[in-house]
């Protein structure tokens, strides 16, 4: 498979997470429009925000008609990840890639997941998304095993991306409510 606009991108925003972080939900790279917010999901039509809000009962994450400004909705998303215990960050640190398409992801560099690992309370990964799981597997899971952490379970979760048409909004509130049960159990 080919891409003719392959752009190199570089990760410019760090994770979310915090010593009492739980769970950790990675995506691959942010899409355009995520680094253009500075933010992940920033995408209007992706739909991780409306699940999280759900699987949370908690819409302090959500922006109904644009109300407030781009900077006062990325510290929300920030403090609602951290008051449920979400730790956010992407497998990809910098890549080639064609706008949004994870298929196009080539030369990829991973982030140091273990670092934020071993500084907070995290049981569990999660993915959203299969290319994402897949890089996870490959980059992640060895260094992370290097660093001792052998057992740390990670499931992959179906993508929230608009691109993923088949899977409406119930449909992704049910598969993510695994996020929100891991980040209370494992209180």
């Amino acid at each position: 498979m080919t891409f003719e606009k392959l752009e190199h991108v570089e990760h410019e925003f760090g994770p979310v997470w915090n010593a009492d972080s739980r769970v950790l939900v990675l995506g691959s790279m942010p899409s355009p429009k995520s680094r253009q917010m500075r933010f992940y999901y920033g995408h209007p039509q992706n739909r991780f925000w409306p699940v999280m809000a759900a699987i949370f009962d908690d819409d302090s994450c959500l922006n109904p008609n644009g109300a407030i400004s781009a900077d006062a909705l990325v510290e929300a998303r920030r403090q609602f990840a951290l008051r449920h215990h979400v730790a956010l960050w992407d497998v990809v640190a910098s890549c080639d890639i064609a706008g949004a398409s994870d298929a196009s992801i080539r030369n990829v560099v991973p982030n140091d997941i273990a670092s934020i690992v071993a500084r907070s309370n995290i049981t569990h990964v999660f993915t959203t998304g299969a290319k994402a799981g897949q890089l996870y597997r490959k980059l992640c899971m060895p260094a992370l095993a290097a660093a001792g952490f052998r057992e740390l379970p990670m499931d992959v979760l179906p993508s929230t991306s608009p691109a993923n048409a088949a899977m409406c909004l119930n449909r992704l509130v049910d598969a993510y409510r695994c996020v929100a049960d891991c980040a209370v159990l494992s209180q």
